[in-house]
Formats: C-alpha cells, sequence, structure tokens
C-alpha cells in the first residue's frame, strides 16, 4: 500500500528520533552524543634515530637506529643466510632521483643498526629501511624517514631518458622495457662491458650478482628485486600474487626483473660489482 506524505514525514521523524535517543544512551552524557576514544594502532618505528640534526653534504654522518615492535621493545632478531633478503636494507635517495646511497650496515645484539653515510650533495633525502626479519606473517617491511642534508645543493635536473649508460669506463645497455605494467612481472635485459669492451664479470655484492633498485618520480614509492646466479635462493621478489626473478648465466649480461606495484614514471638504479667496483647504473622507465 502506498503511504501519504505526511505518513512518510512521521515515519521520518520517529527514526531520527530513534536515532537520537540510541546515540544519547550510547554516549553516556547528558550534553549530547560522543564517541569513544580510539587508541593509534601499535606499528613498528625508527627508535633512537641519529642524526638528529641536519647533516652537511660531503662529511662522514654517523646514522643509527633501532625497529621498535608494536610491543616497543626493539626487534633484534633479523633472516640470515646467503640471499640478499636477509638482515636490513639501508637506502637513500634524493627526492630529485639523482643519487642513491645502498648499504647493509651490521645489528648489534640489541638491535641497533649502525653506519656512516656520506652525503655527495644537499638536498632532502628520503631513508628506506627495507628490514627481513626472522619471524613474521610477512617476509619483510619497509619503515622511511626523511632527512635534510645542508650545504652546496646541486642543480636539479630532468630525468635521462638514455638506455645506453657509461659509469667509471663501464658501459651500460638497456633493451626491453619498453611496454611495462604495474603488478605484471617483466624481464628487461642488460649487457655491461668494461672499458676494453669486453664482457663485464659480476661478482656477488650483498648476496646477488645485481640489484635492481625503483623509486617512483615524485612520491618516491619503493621496489627492489635481485639479479642472482642459476639455483641461488631467496632470491625472488613479490607483489601481490605476482613474482619475479632476475638471473645472470653469461658475463656481461643481466636479466633484470620488473614488478612494481602502481604506474608512473621511474628510476631504476641497477648496482652491481665489477672489478672490485660497486657501479650504479641510472635508467628510466615509463609504467603502464
Amino acid at each position: 500500500m502506498r503511504r501519504s506524505s505526511h505518513a512518510l514525514r512521521a515515519l521520518a521523524t520517529l527514526a531520527v528520533g530513534a536515532a537520537a535517543i540510541s546515540l544519547a544512551a550510547c554516549g553516556g552524557s547528558s550534553s549530547g552524543p560522543s564517541t569513544p576514544t580510539v587508541a593509534a594502532a601499535k606499528t613498528y618505528d625508527l627508535g633512537s634515530f641519529q642524526p638528529a640534526g641536519t647533516p652537511t653534504a660531503g662529511a662522514s654522518t654517523p646514522v643509527s637506529f633501532t625497529i621498535v615492535q608494536p610491543s616497543g621493545k626493539p626487534l633484534t632478531a633479523f633472516r640470515t643466510g646467503a640471499g640478499p633478503h636477509v638482515g636490513v636494507h639501508v637506502i637513500l635517495v634524493r627526492d630529485d632521483l639523482s643519487t642513491i646511497i645502498h648499504q647493509h650496515p651490521p645489528i648489534a645484539a640489541d638491535g641497533t643498526i649502525s653506519t656512516h653515510v656520506t652525503f655527495p650533495s644537499a638536498g632532502r633525502y628520503r631513508l628506506v629501511v627495507d628490514a627481513y626479519p626472522a619471524t613474521g606473517p610477512q617476509p619483510n617491511f619497509q619503515l622511511f624517514r626523511w632527512i635534510t642534508v645542508g650545504g652546496v645543493k646541486k642543480p636539479r635536473a630532468p630525468l635521462g631518458s638514455a638506455r645506453s649508460v657509461v659509469v667509471d669506463g663501464y658501459r651500460f645497455t638497456l633493451t626491453g622495457g619498453r611496454n611495462l605494467k604495474a603488478i605484471q612481472p617483466a624481464l628487461l635485459t642488460v649487457k655491461v662491458k668494461r672499458p676494453d669492451g669486453n664482457p663485464a664479470v659480476f661478482t656477488p655484492w650483498y648476496g646477488a650478482l645485481a640489484h635492481a633498485i625503483f623509486f617512483r618520480a615524485g612520491s618516491l614509492d619503493y621496489f627492489h628485486t635481485h639479479v642472482c646466479s642459476p639455483g641461488a635462493t631467496g632470491c625472488t621478489s613479490l607483489v601481490g600474487g605476482a613474482k619475479v626473478t632476475g638471473t645472470s648465466t653469461t658475463p656481461g649480461k643481466l636479466t633484470v626483473g620488473v614488478l612494481v606495484p602502481v604506474a608512473g614514471t621511474w628510476r631504476l638504479f641497477l648496482q652491481t660489482q665489477v672489478d672490485g667496483h660497486v657501479l650504479t647504473a641510472p635508467f628510466t622507465l615509463k609504467v603502464a
């Protein structure tokens, strides 16, 4: 049966009144309804962080911290082994994506992580602490912090689009990667030649033959994959249900896995060790 507009207005009035009574009863205050206080969620955090002030470009700066668990206690047990997915990766990137610093510092028995960093230029850097706990519901997690570095600032340069770059005399040439899509694994090929033109021979560095570190322009979203020798374990990177593994089977050739979480312009910092030198080759990737 169709109700009149008067009847509908009456029902609405009753509903509002009932809601007001309900809210007043739940609030427990005669001055009107109130909401319960919800405590902040307990999360992981960086504790006892140094430097507390502003470091200076070109000077060796002590950097130290603990990873504070939701319980308030420092995390002291981290995954160990021969692969790259162990311990703690400490990565610093300048906000214009011109510079990256990557270390795996030692971890003291009390959970203190300490290192020294020399920032090459002034500016704003984002610190990424990529931690691999010994146990837990997920293999790793990241914590972030901003560090402002004083001193002489380098001008901001646009991201280069070159697919062949020379680093300390070593040439890195990228092929593939023209049709990358977010959350879809893909493989790139990077060939590396020594200054004499011969293929480079890669030696393990931090548990991998190469590290592929990705940062998204603007937001500085982060992802990290590795290139390992055939048969190596602990080298696969995951996003959701997708996974990718980079490999290298011959001198001078790296097969690099790409698996970034969102679309955009991404800066790939490809790091590898050749002839005792740690080389960092930057490339710009467009991801749909």
